[in-house]
């Protein structure tokens, strides 16, 4: 959730962390701040609300030196404001932290009782306490660091900066991620590898209970039990960090933009050009061994496991259980053998899903996981990953990475398909072509933005919105409202559309646009009966469809969308498109702020 970036350096850092922040912005975040080391001496700076305000600051109050640490807060503890933005500091340490410190308020207690004293609400102050502590009881800084460490509980990545040693961050990692840069004669600390971007593409990602001692010259790492461990250099691709918007207004348009491209990509990885065989990371899955499939998940990654059951089950025949990460953690339920767990995030960092997965680590016969970040803590922590090709998304709101995790679903499901017998060759050859033809169908499907865009005009005037949709597209349903609720505002819900007359009928008046995703598939019948539900009572219906879906239901509809035709199996990657359109058109038209929609960050590293 919250960006943290550390730097020790040749050239004044103060810029350089202000630019490593603002590629942080995606993740969300109310108040940012810096801290430098001039001459040996600690200073700061801190700012609420956007990165501008923390520059202008900058500009009557600048800060000068050559090493530093900068952080963007997304609250927790206590409300957006100077006092409880980061960095904090007491005597001689500063500190950015991501995570929550679960045990804050028995040390804080601790704290008072030995003379400190607190000036924010937040969980982080206590770690710059304590240290402070430990340094005035004589501790180094490495020995106050560590010793700090060891009393803290909870989820959390750290940098720690000193006065009087500007050679010097300690950084540490414990749930939530943390990345080491590596330059000529420089050194970065980062949340992830965007950050670290512009100043080095050698990275070394911290494994869980890492403490990196980091000095321009290089880092020692220490494990958890404090032993010293060698972590693996990478190389970060640099296409795959860049942020800029390439000439759109907002970052999710230019990502609505990209899922062709990167839907080709992802569809190129896993299936060969001149045969049909999906192949795997590790072909070793067979499953036929698999009798039970366990899908979690947060957010929008749930909407595509909850798509996947439909393919799943009616492709492969194998049964499928789907589970919000933050509950399935904390129901324990039993695991049975055979099952294979597949948990899907976009950053490969979510705290409920990858607290999830350990809890199937000696349950599961394999555990699997679709991510966008393959060096990520789930991804890592996987038998099996699976990862999409989506490439950064900026955008707190999912686009192409949802169709991604579609599209690396679907194949699986395939894949499983034809490893049971269950599908005909075919058929198979049918559904793989539909899939590399699909990058040219979303192509004109993009091609309705402008009919979404006076769709959405009216759609910006209504209070409530309700999304309808049977079978696969139930699930698009879902995902429609959760896109219109996060980045317009505007209380949106979903329901399959059998369940209209089980009580959501009863919201329906002159003033409510029902947004109905019906193609025309073996269930188009029942839909429309269901709009004409709809409609008998004043509801407005937008009706997003194909053309044989238009020309059979077109009658007393109210607004409407036409999609290219696509086998129904694929339709819900194809209807994502309307669906992200159309809160996006809405958004713009209320004017709130697209990319970083309020109370929201883009990879959540907390419960």
């Amino acid at each position: 959730m919250c960006g943290i970036v550390g730097i020790l350096g040749k050239h004044e850092v103060a810029p350089i962390l202000v630019e490593a922040l603002r590629r942080l912005e995606y993740r969300g975040y109310d108040s940012a701040g810096i801290a430098t080391l001039n001459d040996g001496h600690l200073d700061r700076r801190r700012a609420v609300g956007k990165l501008v305000n923390l520059s202008d600051l900058l500009v009557h109050e600048p800060l000068a030196g050559k090493s530093g640490i900068g952080h963007t807060r997304w609250a927790t503890h206590g409300a957006p404001s100077v006092v409880n933005a980061h960095p904090h500091r007491a005597g001689s340490v500063a500190v950015v932290h991501n995570g929550i410190i679960e045990n804050f308020r028995a040390l804080r207690e601790e704290l008072a009782a030995a003379g400190a004293t607190t000036e924010s609400q937040t969980d982080t102050e206590t770690i710059a306490l304590l240290c402070q502590q430990y340094l005035a009881a004589g501790d180094t800084p490495r020995d106050a660091a560590a010793r700090t460490l060891a009393r803290l509980e909870g989820a959390f990545a750290l940098a720690f900066l000193f006065d009087g040693h500007d050679d010097l961050i300690i950084a540490a990692r414990q749930g939530s991620p943390l990345a080491i840069g590596h330059g000529d004669g420089e050194m970065y600390v980062g949340s992830d590898a965007i950050a670290l971007a512009p100043m080095t593409n050698r990275v070394t990602y911290l494994e869980e209970g890492d403490r990196a001692e980091v000095t321009r010259a290089g880092v020692r790492i220490l494990d958890a039990s404090g032993a010293p461990v060698e972590r693996e250099m990478r190389e970060i691709q640099m296409d795959a960090a860049r942020v800029d918007k390439a000439g759109h207004k907002h970052f999710m348009a230019k990502e609505i933009a990209e899922q062709p491209t990167v839907i080709a990509q992802t569809v190129q990885r896993y299936l060969g050009a001149e045969d049909n065989a999906i192949t795997l990371p590790d072909d070793s899955l067979d499953f036929n061994t698999i009798s039970r499939l366990s899908l979690v998940a947060c957010g929008t990654a749930y909407f595509a496991c909850l798509t996947a059951k439909y393919w799943f089950e009616r492709l492969a025949g194998i049964p499928v259980d789907v589970d919000v990460a933050s509950e399935f953690r904390y129901r324990e339920p039993p695991i049975p053998a055979g099952t294979l767990a597949l948990f899907v995030s976009q950053s490969g960092e979510t705290a409920d899903t990858l607290a999830a997965l350990r809890y199937c680590k000696g349950r599961a016969a394999r555990i699997a996981s679709v991510v966008n970040v393959p060096e990520s803590s789930i991804a890592r922590e996987s038998d099996l990953c699976l990862p999409t090709l989506a490439g950064t998304e900026i955008g707190v709101a999912s686009t192409k990475a949802f169709t991604c995790q579609l599209t690396v679903l679907l194949l699986l499901a395939l894949r499983a398909a034809s490893d049971r017998g269950r599908l005909d060759e075919a058929r198979k050859v049918e559904l793989l072509d539909g899939l590399r033809a699909l990058p040219n169908t979303l192509n004109r499907a993009l091609d309705v933005s402008s009919t979404l865009e006076d769709i959405a005009q009216d759609l910006a005037e209504a209070q409530d919105i309700l999304f309808l949709g049977r079978g696969l597209m139930y699930p698009l349903a879902l995902e429609g409202a959760l896109k219109l609720k996060e980045i317009s505002y505007i209380h949106a819900e979903a329901y399959a559309s059998g369940e209209l007359k089980h009580g959501p009928i009863a919201l329906i008046d002159t003033h409510m646009p029902v947004v109905v995703f019906a193609p025309h598939d073996a269930l188009f019948d029942k839909s429309v009966s269901n709009m004409q539900e709809v409609m008998a009572r004043g509801g407005k219906v937008v009706f997003v469809t194909d053309r044989k879906g238009w020309a059979a239901g077109q009658e007393g509809v109210w607004r409407h969308a036409i999609m290219p035709d696509v086998d129904p199996i694929l339709a819900p990657i194809l209807y994502a498109i309307p669906a992200q359109l159309l809160a996006y058109h809405t958004a713009v038209a209320k004017g709130t702020d697209v990319d970083q929609p309020r109370n929201l960050a883009k990879s959540v590293t907390v419960e």
